[in-house]
């Protein structure tokens, strides 16, 4: 019984391998995107400040820490590794 519950997970192992790496790249590509974003509103953020408005400036620099990859994009992050980790077990149980 064991033996077919080890064939049965081979496709899921595959299907998650896939799916992780194509994750970790598209998460690699919006961190670097959204870092590149974050940097402009930030200083649009700094600039605001200094120059019209306390409050506004504020929010934009509230807004590109969101937008930062130490932002939002954390959870998303978080959620890959429990993917990973799962398909890590995945593999354990086929092999062992």
């Amino acid at each position: 019984m064991r033996l077919i519950f080890k064939i049965l997970a081979i496709p899921v192992v595959l299907v998650l391998t896939l799916t992780v790496w194509l994750c970790a790249a598209l998460l690699d590509l919006s961190a670097f995107l959204l870092g590149l974003a974050g940097t402009v509103v930030g200083l649009m953020g700094l600039a605001v400040l200094i120059t019209y408005s306390v409050k506004n400036g504020i929010i934009l620099l509230v807004i590109a820490f969101l937008i930062s990859p130490l932002g939002l994009p954390m959870p998303a992050v978080r959620m890959l590794g429990l993917l990973q980790d799962l398909n890590y077990r995945l593999r354990d149980f086929i092999t062992g």
